[in-house]
């Protein structure tokens, strides 16, 4: 096999860093915004594979994480990372971190990338409603996981599992442009 050079990894990467990017800027604001950032995570990862996948989310939260608007609402800085969005902002690497530990097996079929991607998703909204757990306070104080679930995780499950839908064709149909 054939190895790609650096220089088109790099090209790679900061190719899929803007299209997640342009992919949060589509966004429907919520308690937690509605966005095609999830949609972003899953085709980067199917497209460019595991490893590169996962380094190029993780450019993405760094380069938010230093004040690049490249998150939902044309925001970034510390400020979104550590408010309520930031642990689903987090969760998108565990997921990135998930697919890359499977590819072997979803590289195989289409099917099987689509259910390591909805496995990913439900780390991401582990890892989010954990943080948002922690960080928002209702009247009692705290959010409850009833609250939260039913704020951040309930309303997304559908339109999130057409987002990994959508990826999974994309990603079929493009994946033979880019030789993993």
């Amino acid at each position: 096999m054939m190895r790609r050079s650096r220089a088109k990894d790099m090209t790679y990467v900061a190719a899929a860093v803007a299209l997640m990017a342009v992919c949060s800027w589509i966004s429907i604001p919520t308690a937690v915004p509605f966005t095609m950032q999830t949609f972003g995570v899953f085709m980067v990862v199917g497209l460019l594979g595991g490893k590169l996948g996962a380094a190029a989310i993780a450019v993405y939260i760094l380069t938010g994480a230093v004040g690049l608007p490249v998150f939902a609402g044309f925001s970034g800085g510390p400020g979104v990372i550590m408010g309520l969005t930031g642990g689903y902002i987090a969760g998108f690497s565990g997921s990135a971190m998930f697919m890359w530990a499977t590819e072997k097996i979803w590289k195989k079929r289409i099917s099987l990338f689509f259910s390591s991607s909805c496995v990913g998703l439900l780390i991401c909204y582990l890892i989010g409603t954990l943080w948002f757990m922690k960080v928002y306070t209702d009247d009692a104080g705290t959010a409850g996981i009833m609250t939260a679930l039913s704020m951040c995780v309930f309303p997304y499950i559908a339109p999130d599992l057409v987002k990994i839908g959508l990826a999974a064709y994309l990603v079929k149909r493009l994946g033979v442009l880019i030789k993993r």
